[in-house]
């Protein structure tokens, strides 16, 4: 069945439904190969123990700059191509987003402490994260405060896309301004800098926050389907009623 047919809401859900306890398994499977790597891989000989915060703020901060390219292409699907479940995930990639972005922003906290000597300094990489956060949460306010869902839609989409100027920002702020962060050691033209033992657990954990992602995705956007065809139908009822 081609893609396309999966916008339909109801060939959607039957999709998440036989997806469901195939991301679940897969997920807890790369989780505990990831731990039981991380608990084995070397201490750093200059961060000691503290280096497996690594392992959870590293992914964390991947994701949430995917989740939030995942919204960027919802907007375009919302704008461009009228994609009827464009808005459904992006609205239900949002709280997943804030949540991976916080988690990135308090296990920098912690790593940075014993590093840097203090939990936060607006540096570009900082400010920029933090703002991004802060995008996330006004999207889900405005999603909230608008009762006409295609208004809505519209222009949270417009929203995204102008706030997709910060994924770049994030990205090469360590090349373009004089941050506390060290430039780019794992996709970089000269290849990783980072020695295997510490790698693979780092590539284990983040394709298990991955799948854990899609895991998560895929659940609220059946959630937000059903949320509105329960509105939908109050809506009748309430017609109806009069």
């Amino acid at each position: 069945m081609p893609l396309v047919d999966y916008a339909n809401p109801t060939r959607f859900l039957a999709l998440q439904r036989r997806l469901a306890p195939v991301l679940a398994l897969v997920t807890a499977v790369l989780f505990v190969i990831g731990l039981v790597l991380v608990f084995r891989s070397p201490a750093d000989y200059q961060q000691g123990e503290t280096v497996r915060i690594m392992y959870i703020h590293v992914p964390s901060a991947w994701l949430s700059m995917l989740t939030y390219a995942i919204m960027t292409a919802s907007a375009l699907g919302t704008l461009v191509w009228r994609h009827p479940l464009a808005d459904v995930a992006a609205r239900a990639a949002a709280p997943i987003g804030a949540a991976f972005t916080f988690m990135a922003l308090i296990t920098g906290s912690l790593w940075g402490r014993p590093m840097w000597g203090t939990y936060w300094e607006w540096d570009a990489r900082l400010t920029s994260v933090l703002i991004l956060f802060l995008m996330y949460l006004g999207l889900m306010a405005l999603w909230r405060t608008l009762e006409d869902p295609a208004r809505g839609a519209r222009l949270a989409a417009i929203l995204i896309l102008v706030g997709s100027i910060n994924l770049p920002i994030i990205k090469f702020s360590v090349d373009w301004w004089n941050t506390l962060h060290q430039p780019a050691s794992v996709f970089r033209l000269g290849g990783p800098t980072i020695d295997a033992s510490m790698l693979v657990p780092l590539f284990v954990m983040a394709a298990a926050f991955t799948t854990l992602l899609f895991s998560l995705h895929l659940a609220a956007m059946r959630n937000e389907i059903l949320r509105r065809r329960l509105r939908t139908l109050g809506l009748l009822a309430a017609g109806g009623a009069r």
